[in-house]
């Protein structure tokens, strides 16, 4: 499976930017979400990779062919990037069976492939699969019920599953009644099954070579005189289609529905039809857009689990959209979050929710989400000290990396010139316009008694103030804890238990993995309990430091 590269990929419209100069590698075998709250860009990076929309400017490359480029002209078409594409909406055809839904895209495909001798390769292997007695047998067993009757439909498809053939090759096994004989009597019948399929495949065979052609012995493909593989603009034959319309069957676990409709299916079941007519052809890499969004809460978690031994399974790159932070957390090798066409962070997402790299990531991944709690800061002999809850709590802040105030002013100014330098550069290019949804600084949320105080509305901020990143599992209620708090609002779940406390006019969130309730009224102690405590630049949100925190 190949990697993707984004460079500079932009996608406007007029002068509203959907993207914004995305700079992005998907590597081999990586499981991407794209994550985002609506309107941000996610869904529309999905659509340029996949060549359903044509980005303004910028290049993208699949594996080692450049699929979109701007400067050069090229824009391959999405039928010709080998993707496959798995929506929202599972739009299958409500008059096919299941089969002929994963059918039909089997029989859309044309492209340039070797040609094959599938008949030939079918008898050659039905010469070996019919001595695997023991298989066979399994696959009676497995199609037989507890008072001894078999399901003839289930046998064929228990068939397919143990030795990996066509239904084609599941009959013509199954005709010859192993499974209904001993050991020794089923054996002396398979070998002759076995001779005569040796011979029907040299039969095969010679009518290639008496067209001036040979069969590949390992990978059956035909060559011509020269012994140079024959490459032809072709569709799949009905044995390839039917092997790979299994293999995809096989892989989500719907082979026993094969003659049902859709509307027999559960949303479940329709959802794996759906994800095996997208594998079935076998793309390079396949995209999903909110996948399992209709989907009831239990059925969602079920099916995560499924898409993440899909992924393994498989082998395949995928790129997932979806504005749920657990599921990203849940699924991915990498979290891409992007807020207003651009990325704000490209990381796995262990990395997302412990070093979030400015406060919207922050704010964005986590449920309960961070609390923020804003803080002046100063230093003094190398120690940091932090004023909050207006001033009422004092604190020490000891950061895992060596930071020095003053020259986090001087790196917060530095970044702004680079950025207004990049901006001035992007101005300069042939075909520029001005964004007009501007990058505004991220708004974030103060919970108090009376509401949430919006960061945007407050005073013209100064260079000693910050805010610090505490989440939930980490404001600790403790006995012996130094601050007292009051409980706004206790929420048991079972494992675990959610309490909003007040401090002062603030409401803060904590989470305790416990089975245990708390009275609404009652006094609490709390204590910040570890060295994954954020510290952040209250003047452009980026994250400065983690570390932990000492009061006194």
């Amino acid at each position: 499976m190949p990697k993707i590269v984004l460079e500079n990929v932009t996608k406007r419209w007029g002068d509203f930017y959907g993207a914004d100069h995305l700079n992005m590698v998907i590597e081999d075998q990586a499981f991407i979400t794209l994550l985002g709250p609506s309107g941000c860009g996610k869904t529309t990076t999905l659509r340029m990779i996949a060549g359903l929309e044509t980005p303004t400017s910028g290049k993208i490359t699949i594996g080692d062919q450049v699929v979109f480029d701007s400067e050069t002209g090229i824009n391959v078409p999405a039928n010709e990037r080998h993707v496959g594409f798995l929506f929202q909406n599972y739009a299958l055809w409500p008059h096919m069976t299941v089969y002929k839904n994963i059918l039909f895209g089997l029989q859309n495909v044309k492209q340039v492939m070797p040609l094959h001798a599938s008949e030939a390769e079918r008898l050659s292997k039905l010469s070996k699969l019919v001595l695997e007695y023991d298989k066979i047998k399994k696959a009676d067993e497995n199609a037989t019920d507890s008072n001894g009757k078999r399901d003839e439909k289930k046998f064929l498809i228990c068939l397919i599953d143990e030795l990996s053939i066509s239904m084609y090759s599941a009959k013509e096994i199954a005709a010859l009644g192993l499974e209904k004989m001993d050991r020794d009597e089923a054996m002396k019948k398979a070998k002759e099954a076995s001779d005569e399929f040796s011979k029907r495949f040299l039969d095969e065979s010679q009518k290639i070579e008496s067209k001036g052609q040979s069969v590949d012995p390992k990978t059956f493909d035909i060559k011509d005189a020269s012994g140079k593989v024959i490459l032809k603009n072709r569709r799949l034959d009905k044995e390839e289609m039917d092997l790979k319309l299994r293999h995809a069957a096989k892989v989500v676990k719907i082979g026993e529905f094969m003659d049902r409709y859709p509307s027999e299916l559960s949303g479940g079941q329709q959802q794996r039809v759906a994800i095996a007519r997208t594998l079935a052809p076998g793309p390079k890499v396949l995209f999903m857009d909110e996948p399992l969004s209709n989907l009831d809460a239990k059925l969602r978690l079920e099916m995560r689990a499924e898409l993440k031994r899909l992924h393994v399974e498989t082998g395949s790159t995928f790129v997932y959209v979806t504005h749920d932070q657990l599921e990203a957390m849940t699924l991915a090798t990498k979290i891409c979050l992007i807020s207003n066409g651009v990325i704000q962070q490209y990381d796995p997402p262990l990395t997302v929710y412990g070093t979030p790299k400015n406060l919207f990531v922050a704010d964005f991944v986590g449920n309960p989400a961070i609390n923020f709690i804003e803080v002046k800061a100063k230093e003094e002999n190398g120690i940091i000290s932090l004023d909050a809850f207006d001033s009422s709590i004092k604190m020490k802040y000891h950061p895992a990396n060596d930071l020095h105030l003053e020259e986090e002013v001087q790196e917060r100014l530095r970044l702004q010139k680079e950025n207004e330098e990049r901006l001035a550069k992007y101005a300069a290019e042939k075909g520029y316009v001005e964004k007009k949804n501007k990058d505004l600084q991220f708004s974030f949320h103060i919970s108090t008694v009376d509401g949430q105080l919006e960061s945007k509305d407050e005073k013209t901020l100064t260079d000693d103030e910050y805010v610090l990143g505490v989440r939930p599992e980490f404001l600790r209620i403790d006995d012996s804890g130094p601050i007292e708090a009051e409980v706004y609002a206790a929420m048991p779940s079972g494992m675990e238990t959610t309490v909003r406390l007040k401090i002062g006019k603030y409401i803060l969130t904590s989470v305790v993995f416990s089975r245990i309730d708390y009275p609404v009224g009652s006094k609490v102690h709390l204590n910040i309990d570890t060295d994954n405590i954020l510290l952040f630049d209250r003047i452009d949100g980026r994250l400065v430091a983690n570390g932990s925190v000492e009061i006194d």
